[in-house]
């Protein structure tokens, strides 16, 4: 980033070079991404969860392995497979015998960064299980609410649902996560220097954090300070009411996508160095926020991103 104002409400500029710091560590091991890596930056600070969904082998795993690392967060990973239960990932109460008491023993979803990896292959039942955690930053558990750690971010791998063993993740759940990326195959020069270069594991295991919990949380309070005009906010509310006209969608976005939409625009704009939102953040992040979230009218023979494309034409820019 360039120089950043001293201004009273400026974040201090050394949190602001760690960011940098970390946004360059995970463009070194996944290549070639650079605007992904940048939109899954901006859902973190934007507080949201992130899902990625893309075939197995394109860097899924690898780049949310990259963002824990980089953050400095505890870190739980949790496959999810068909015959996982909502204990394993929430915890459970085991009796103490000696204490004759109940004692709780938490699950790996209180961690601050959990990665949900193939989420897709579990059942709905225990998909369920990160609804509360999401939603609210707790579990309810046999009548007993548990705060979890903060910042808290779940990161969450997805397969095509047309392959083997997997389950549609339910609307309810699509909306918790802020953002959905994909990362798709890299262009020739990019797989090239991955056949040659080091092992991406290696170059991973031999990474060090470049933030803390603590910047993470401030650098969350310094993007909610970005200004967002009266024009911008027109234009945000623009596009969801186009979504919401029954032309382009079965139903439209609701107004928490739309406020979703303008934390992340914030933080998008925190990581171009400005202090202001545009309409080329809206347009750099309304796809990846609305494509999980709409579904193309039936007997309508066209993908959701094209259908999210014409859309976005249609809508004036202030």
């Amino acid at each position: 980033m360039t120089e950043i104002s001293m201004e009273k409400t400026a974040p201090a500029p050394d949190r602001v070079s760690r960011l940098q710091h970390a946004i360059d560590t995970v463009n070194r091991i996944i290549l070639g991404k650079e605007q992904q890596v940048t939109l899954a930056f901006s859902c973190l600070l934007a507080r949201g969860h992130l899902l990625i969904e893309d075939l197995p082998g394109v860097g899924k795993t690898t780049l949310a392995h990259a963002l824990a690392t980089v953050m400095g967060t505890r870190y739980q990973r949790i496959q999810f497979t068909s015959d996982l239960l909502p204990a394993d990932i929430l915890g459970m109460s085991i009796y103490r015998r000696d204490q004759k008491k109940f004692e709780f023993h938490p699950g790996p979803i209180f961690a601050e960064l959990v990665l949900a990896d193939e989420i897709n292959r579990a059942t709905p039942k225990s998909q369920s299980a990160l609804l509360e955690a999401m939603a609210e930053g707790q579990v309810t558990i046999e009548g007993s609410t548990h705060i979890l750690p903060q910042p808290f971010f779940v990161i969450a791998t997805q397969n095509p649902l047309d392959l083997v063993g997997t389950f549609p993740l339910p609307n309810s759940q699509l909306d918790r996560f802020l953002l959905c990326i994909s990362l798709g195959f890299p262009v020739p020069a990019v797989e090239r220097e991955l056949l040659v270069a080091r092992d991406r594991a290696a170059v991973l295991h031999d990474t060090l954090p470049s933030m803390s919990p603590e910047d993470v949380i401030e650098l969350n309070r310094d993007c909610q300070k970005i200004h967002a005009g009266n024009a911008l906010l027109d234009y945000v509310q623009a596009l969801l009411a186009e979504t919401r006209n029954g032309r382009w969608f079965e139903t439209g976005l609701s107004p928490r996508a739309g406020i979703a939409l303008l934390q992340c625009c914030k933080a998008y704009a925190f990581l171009q160095d400005r202090d202001f939102v545009t309409p080329d953040d809206v347009k750099a992040v309304f796809p990846s926020l609305a494509r999980h979230r709409l579904n193309v009218p039936q007997g309508l023979d066209k993908p959701v991103d094209e259908q999210i494309a014409a859309l976005m034409d249609q809508v004036a820019v202030p």
